[in-house]
């Protein structure tokens, strides 16, 4: 089979399509044709090199979806040609958070295509409770798309942020995969909702997913900006996943009692801070990774219901793998970019 794979770290050119051995399942695993992956800027960060990775080489690719084409033993909720996607956290399920279903809380949780094999590849073997049946509604592209980003935001903005009905929240980058999954979420639960984008394109996108204010992040003060959105009193939720450049900005528009949450750091990790002013305005700062499998199951009933929808920005055909990283790592998306097999 192919499979995208890095031997080695660096920049797009260390990315190889390889000819390997198709996996056969195991006992309790599901086999699975796969028909699109879609593409993270974890990716980016595995091919550029991050501590604590699986050796290598290494099959990239953190979502995917396609039809089921082998079971292993004691298999039992799945069939051969079911149409499926994956949830991409592995867990111990032994843990007490596992046991509480919060598997993304798993001292052990491990990511396809960071921990361990990914997703990038023509057939893939994954555990049984990993593989969750596709609405026939919902296209092998967008199921593709959706996991892991609004996986994540979903678990920032309802399980860290507990946003309600009036919530005023900053949506940082609100054009990427986190971004565009946290505005629909935000407004499906009456927030007020702003965010920040590069381009004028990419404020009108905004505003069609349901952004109420769209900022301009390369000529506007974000935190100024905020404050006048909000009569001075700041955000009651951040979703941060940029990091470096704009932490500064999050905690200056961050509200009396608010919460700044991040899952991310694409611009650098390193950033610092008044601790004064945290404890005055009794702020909270929370890190936030993943989610779990009940919430990518009612994210999959949101989605088949059309309340939320998944946004594939570009598709791009798997041995156009090189590209599609260079595509993502300009920022020239609006939502997903999505490997067709």
């Amino acid at each position: 089979m192919k499979a995208i794979r890095i031997h080695k770290h660096g920049k797009e050119d260390v990315l190889q399509i390889d000819d390997i051995p198709e996996p056969e399942p195991q006992a309790g695993e599901v086999k699975i044709k796969i028909k699109a992956s879609s593409l993270n800027h974890m990716d980016l960060w595995v091919r550029d090199g991050i501590p604590g990775i699986a050796p290598l080489p290494l099959i990239l690719g953190c979502d995917g979806s396609g039809v089921v084409v082998a079971c292993g033993e004691s298999v039992r909720h799945v069939a051969i040609d079911e149409r499926v996607f994956i949830h991409p956290v592995l867990s111990c399920g032994e843990c007490a958070a596992c046991k509480q279903g919060l598997e993304n809380h798993c001292r052990y949780m491990q990511l396809f295509g960071e921990h361990v094999n990914g997703t990038h590849c023509e057939y893939i073997c994954v555990p049984e409770k990993n593989v969750i049946k596709l609405d026939e509604s919902i296209s092998f592209e967008d199921a593709a798309a959706f996991p892991l980003v609004f996986l994540t935001a979903w678990h920032m903005l309802v399980y860290n942020g507990k946003v309600k009905k009036g919530s005023r929240v900053l949506v940082m980058g609100g054009s990427s995969g986190v971004g565009s999954a946290a505005i629909q979420i935000a407004k499906h639960h009456g927030a007020f909702v702003m965010t920040t984008v590069g381009s004028d394109e990419k404020k009108q996108l905004a505003v069609e997913l349901g952004a109420d204010a769209v900022i301009d992040h390369y000529n506007e003060s974000i935190s100024k900006r905020v404050k006048e959105l909000t009569e001075k009193q700041g955000a009651d939720i951040i979703v941060e996943h940029v990091g470096e450049k704009v932490w500064a900005e999050c905690l200056k528009a961050l509200g009396m009692s608010g919460r700044l949450i991040t899952c991310g750091a694409t611009t650098g990790p390193m950033i610092s801070m008044d601790l004064r002013h945290l404890f005055i305005k009794q702020q909270q700062l929370i890190g936030s990774t993943m989610g779990n499998l009940n919430e990518l199951r009612e994210l999959h009933a949101l989605m088949a219901s059309k309340a939320l929808k998944p946004l594939v920005g570009k598709v791009f055909p798997y041995g156009a793998v090189r590209e599609a990283h260079q595509y993502l790592a300009d920022s020239k998306h609006f939502g997903k970019v999505v490997l067709c097999w």
